[in-house]
């Protein structure tokens, strides 16, 4: 278990010290998509959504998400975010909201977990928003695509071989 690092020797969890590391910049990228019918997605594009401005709320659910991951995920420190930002792309084929969301800190530990749940919650508010017209919406590909700073400094989620 000498990996896992929110692992004591006993094996018990524990919040990681981090009080000797040095602070450094920070950034981590996800990303993530929603598959819809196309309908659905001709919704989003024009805007005309009942609810709203999907995507303006979905955005600021994500940046709420960021700054709050520590309340949600027991073994994340709480960070003061230097900067948060939720980008969106529409994908005609096959219809999907792609959602992109960059976090920033100077601080002793990374951003990867509040990058992972602001993706993860600006899709689902798109889910809410749009599931009176399509339950059939499906989370996809969310994870990690790169980071930066610390110890072991820039890491890029390697590109998929061709099939």
């Amino acid at each position: 278990m000498s990996d896992l690092t929110h692992f004591n020797r006993r094996g018990e969890a524990h919040l990681v010290n981090v009080g000797d590391k040095p602070v450094t910049q920070r950034e981590a990228v996800a990303g993530g998509r929603i598959l819809m019918q196309a309908e659905t997605l001709s919704r989003i594009r024009a805007g005309d959504h009942k609810k709203g401005d999907v995507l303006g709320i979905a955005r600021v659910a994500g940046i709420m998400a960021a700054k709050r991951t520590a309340e949600l995920i027991p073994l994340c420190h709480p960070l003061p975010l230097t900067a948060v930002s939720i980008d969106f792309d529409l994908q005609n084929t096959p219809p999907a909201v792609i959602c992109r969301a960059t976090v920033r800190t100077g601080g002793q530990t990374g951003v990867e977990m509040e990058a992972l749940m602001a993706v993860q919650i600006a899709l689902l508010t798109i889910y809410d928003m749009c599931k009176s017209v399509d339950r059939g919406m499906t989370l996809t590909d969310i994870g990690l695509l790169e980071k930066r700073g610390g110890k072991s400094g820039v890491w890029l989620r390697p590109e998929p071989a061709d099939e």
